[in-house]
């Protein structure tokens, strides 16, 4: 797919993953299709990607867990380029706490989000991918998609099915040799996803070390739309994880509680509990990058917050 511009259509393309890789794309002179809840938020990007010399950009504002609002975004997509090159699934929301503490609207939102909405998207795209036989589909998922950690239950089920979807459609379109169907599953990433989560445990997310930036994410998604066959993790330390989980068990889940604690949450910022942007677009809060500065940092504080309360409870 080198040589001309292409069409590319990401979700979630108002901040993070899915802002790096319309932004990627628009540097290279592709065409590009930005999808998100937010108008405002899109706008913001779209001006970048003008800026960045994209050939085109359309917004289209909608939320990919409603099916309708998917089918009106790529409608839009095929009436103005009559084709499709490459379609990027982005969109994603995050829920901390135990099932029973989470309540069922946030909890069936993540997954909707997080699962459904790839597959209203593929819902829509694929006839006009297999009708050109030509073209990519990259879902991101996670390495939360191959492992489990605690309090993220409903992350950890949305992320684990877009990796069965992401098998289902490779099945499903044997036939179709030109049609490439890609995975990326980056660990952590500097993105406000953390931020903007729901909330319903004892301690708020931050991206766990080491910390991949959006614009590495972002690489890797547009080589595995050219090349399926990168498909897969971004870092080392995802398979040593997922090494320990499958190999060993019965060490990985003593042991994924303590270090998820110190290496995956936030212990000193306050908690604040509430459903985030899982029910609801909060545009205010959408950009490139999380900032949420070093993990090992953070991690040195966690330490000394644990160490603090076990004086305390001494005492």
């Amino acid at each position: 797919m080198s040589g001309s511009a292409r069409v590319v259509l990401v979700t979630g393309a108002s901040s993070g993953i899915g802002e790096a890789v319309v932004r990627q794309a628009a540097a290279r002179g592709d065409h590009v299709v930005l999808l998100a809840r937010g108008r405002e938020a899109l706008e913001r990007v779209a001006s970048d990607c003008e800026r960045l010399g994209a050939a085109s950009v359309l917004v289209a504002p909608a939320d990919v867990g409603d099916d309708a609002e998917v089918a009106t975004a790529v409608s839009a997509v095929i009436a103005r380029h009559g084709r499709l090159d490459v379609v990027v699934s982005c969109a994603g929301v995050v829920a901390y706490g135990r099932i029973p503490d989470v309540p069922a609207d946030v909890f069936d939102g993540v997954v909707t989000t997080n699962l459904l909405g790839p597959v209203n998207l593929v819902r829509h795209v694929l006839p006009l991918l297999r009708q050109q036989d030509a073209g990519s589909v990259v879902l991101v998922g996670s390495v939360i998609g191959h492992i489990g950690v605690p309090d993220m239950a409903a992350y950890v089920v949305s992320k684990w099915g877009v990796r069965g979807l992401v098998r289902q459609l490779r099945v499903d379109n044997r036939d179709r040799p030109g049609l490439r169907i890609g995975y990326v599953a980056p660990g952590g990433v500097d993105t406000p996803i953390y931020r903007q989560a729901a909330t319903y445990g004892d301690s708020v997310g931050r991206p766990p070390f080491p910390v991949s930036s959006p614009e590495r994410i972002a690489r890797r998604v547009l080589e595995v739309a050219d090349h399926p066959r990168r498909s897969g993790q971004v870092g080392i330390g995802n398979n040593v994880i997922r090494l320990g989980f499958t190999t060993l068990p019965w060490v990985y889940d003593r042991l994924v509680g303590p270090l998820f604690t110190v290496v995956a949450q936030d212990l000193v910022a306050p908690v604040v509990h509430g459903p985030g942007n899982v029910l609801a677009t909060r545009q205010e809060h959408n950009a490139l990058r999380g900032k949420q500065g070093s993990a090992l940092l953070g991690m040195v504080a966690n330490l000394v917050a644990l160490a603090s309360r076990r004086f305390r409870r001494r005492s």
